[in-house]
C-alpha cells in the first residue's frame, strides 16, 4: 500500500505545474569556481550554471543569470543555512554536511587535495604531518572542513574568502600548502599567470561529487522535481549525446 502511494506522489510531483513554477522562485547562490561556476568578462556561466538552467528548461521553469548571485563563499554558505528557498551550489556532499542541507545532483566527480610547488619536494605521508606546514583554505569551504576532520589545528591553517589571494600567496611560498578542489585550484593558479604544472597534489583530501543544496525548509516536493528534470538531462537518447554530457564536453 505505502509503495502505491510513494507511485501516485511522485508521478503528481513529475506533472504538477504549480511545483515545477516554483523551482524558479528559489534563490540561487554561487562563487567563482571554475570550472564549475565563474564570471569571466561580466558573464556568469560554468558547468553547474548551464545545468542549473537546463534543469530550469527541463521543468519549463526557466532561470536566468540575473537570478543566480555570485558571493564569496562564507557568505553563500552560511546564508543557505539560514535563509529558506536557498540553494547553494557547487557544494561538496560530505558527511559533516549531510543532515544540514537538502541534496540534488550529481554536479560532476570532485577531488579535494593539498597542493604544493614541486621545486619545495614536500612529502606527505599522513595527514597530521600537514600541521607542520602554514595551509591556505578557504573559510568554510571543504578543504578547511576536511583538514579539522582530520585533526589538524586551526593555527596551521591561512584563511581568506577568495581563492586568488591563496593562489597568490602559494606561488610567492606565503603559504605553503593550498587546500582546494583540484581543478578549480588550478584554474586560479593559470588565471594568475603561472604554470599549473609546477604544482602537485601532496595529499588527496576527499574524493566526492558536487551537488546542488538546499536550505532544509525547502518543499521537499520540489527538489524531487528537481532530481528528475536533472536525471532527464542525463539521459543519452538513442541517437546523440546527453544534454548533461553536452554541457561538460563545453569546458573540457
Amino acid at each position: 500500500m505505502r509503495l502505491v502511494i510513494y507511485i501516485i506522489f511522485s508521478f503528481f510531483v513529475m506533472v504538477s505545474p504549480v511545483r515545477s513554477a516554483q523551482i524558479n522562485e528559489l534563490t540561487y547562490l554561487t562563487e567563482q569556481y571554475p570550472p564549475y561556476n565563474f564570471e569571466q568578462d561580466g558573464v556568469l556561466q560554468g558547468i553547474a550554471v548551464d545545468v542549473l538552467q537546463a534543469v530550469g528548461k527541463q521543468s519549463q521553469s526557466p532561470i536566468t543569470l540575473p537570478q543566480i548571485q555570485l558571493q564569496p563563499w562564507p557568505r553563500a554558505y552560511r546564508a543557505t543555512l539560514i535563509k529558506p528557498n536557498t540553494v547553494l551550489f557547487s557544494t561538496t556532499r560530505t558527511p559533516l554536511r549531510e543532515h544540514i542541507f537538502q541534496w540534488a545532483g550529481p554536479i560532476s566527480p570532485t577531488r579535494i587535495v593539498v597542493l604544493a610547488k614541486r621545486s619545495r619536494n614536500i612529502e606527505i605521508n599522513h595527514a597530521m604531518a600537514l600541521a607542520q606546514y602554514r595551509i591556505g583554505v578557504i573559510r568554510d569551504d571543504v578543504g578547511e572542513q576536511l583538514l579539522l576532520e582530520l585533526g589538524v589545528p586551526r593555527d596551521s591553517m591561512v584563511e581568506s574568502s577568495v581563492p586568488d589571494t591563496l593562489a597568490d600567496q602559494l606561488t610567492k611560498e606565503r603559504i605553503d600548502l593550498w587546500a582546494y578542489e583540484e581543478n578549480v585550484a588550478k584554474w586560479w593558479i593559470k588565471k594568475g599567470g603561472y604554470d599549473a604544472e609546477e604544482y602537485e597534489v601532496v595529499y588527496v583530501l576527499r574524493e566526492g561529487e558536487l551537488y546542488f543544496a538546499f536550505n532544509l525548509e525547502v518543499d521537499r516536493t520540489m527538489i524531487l522535481h528537481f532530481q528528475n528534470a536533472l536525471n532527464d538531462l542525463k539521459r543519452t537518447p538513442e541517437s546523440g549525446t546527453s544534454i548533461y554530457q553536452q554541457i561538460l564536453n563545453k569546458y573540457r
